[in-house]
């Protein structure tokens, strides 16, 4: 689908062609090429890659949030509504209300000061325009939606005070303030140990299926992924390397990156010893290639490998790939 063409009813943000440059002191570096995207209303996306890859970066391109040495191009449209170009004061109406983030250290984003009622109603006034009694009610209504134990004694508690996995359901609470239609949760369980983990993955389903809202979620971890999304975008290197359904992902993966992350993934049924890794590394953001750029730490390379760019090729309808190998069987 162009940019111009008129969007789908469900279609929520409509990313066509989105690229990212950031200009340093003596030229001028690509860290994204040419994103395509669709966010259908109520969806999950999970977005995965190794760190660098131009996950969150994308996302902070889409909401307006990066530097002035970036430039943005390309299009993305929410609800029909261009946002590259958009002014300050606009985006802010975008930013926290029709579109939420939360981000993988909730203590760094929390302010350490005040307590969690203060940083909830700020909230509910900025988003919501509620104010005293009737913003405390809603704060206690939010974390009582996010499962948070013994809500009305957390509201007066300092963040300091909660552990890692009750600060993470402080922020998304926070988000909700705005009744969202996207919620962007970036490694929203990194710092998390595994119980905990599960445990807020599980609310972020439950929460998408509640209000119907749409679902971002990137991570480096594929276990992370399938366990909160419908589709996968897999990024390497500031591109978009496969997309497919989840449900097709561990046994129709067909990208070589994609398998690799596969095959690093812990298993109870393997042998013990050490994980099995990708050889080399994940290149400097900005790194030019003439050909693929996976094509390094790839076992598969060919010749075509090291003078063109794959491009993204239909596997079936609802799963694309970028790779060689795919367009030569």
């Amino acid at each position: 689908m162009n940019a111009g063409c008129p969007l789908d009813p469900q279609t929520l943000l409509s990313v066509r062609g989105l690229k990212i440059d950031f200009a340093t002191e003596t030229d001028t570096r690509t860290v994204v090429h040419d994103i395509n995207l669709d966010i259908h209303k109520g969806m999950s996306l999970g977005i995965v890659g190794e760190s660098g890859c131009g996950k969150s970066v994308t996302w902070m391109a889409i909401l307006g949030l990066l530097g002035p040495r970036a430039h943005v191009s390309g299009s993305v449209r929410l609800a029909g509504q261009e946002l590259l170009g958009l002014k300050d004061q606009e985006l802010s109406k975008v930013r926290g209300g029709k579109v939420a983030m939360i981000f993988q250290d909730p203590a760094s984003c929390l302010n350490p000061v005040h307590r969690i009622e203060k940083q909830l109603t700020e909230s509910l006034a900025l988003h919501r325009a509620l104010f005293g009694a009737e913003a405390r009610q809603a704060a206690l209504e939010l974390l009582d939606r996010v499962q948070m134990p013994n809500a009305a004694q957390r509201l007066s508690a300092y963040p300091h005070e909660l552990s890692g996995g009750m600060n993470q359901r402080v922020m998304i609470a926070m988000a909700l303030a705005g009744q969202p239609d996207l919620l962007v949760a970036d490694e929203p369980t990194t710092a998390l140990d595994a119980t905990v983990q599960a445990q807020i993955l599980d609310l972020l389903n439950q929460l998408r299926k509640e209000s119907g809202m749409a679902l971002v979620l990137i991570s480096h971890d594929l276990g992370v992924i399938t366990e909160a999304s419908e589709q996968v975008a897999v990024m390497y290197a500031g591109r978009i390397a496969e997309y497919l359904p989840t449900e097709r992902l561990f046994a129709h993966a067909r990208h070589p990156y994609t398998n690799g992350l596969l095959g690093a993934m812990p298993s109870l049924e393997a042998e013990h010893g050490a994980l099995k890794t990708i050889p080399g590394q994940v290149p400097q953001a900005g790194t030019r290639f003439q050909g693929c750029s996976f094509a390094p730490r790839c076992a598969f390379t060919q010749t075509v490998c090291q003078s063109e760019a794959p491009t993204l090729v239909s596997v079936t309808s609802s799963h694309r790939v970028a790779c060689h190998l795919e367009r030569l069987q």
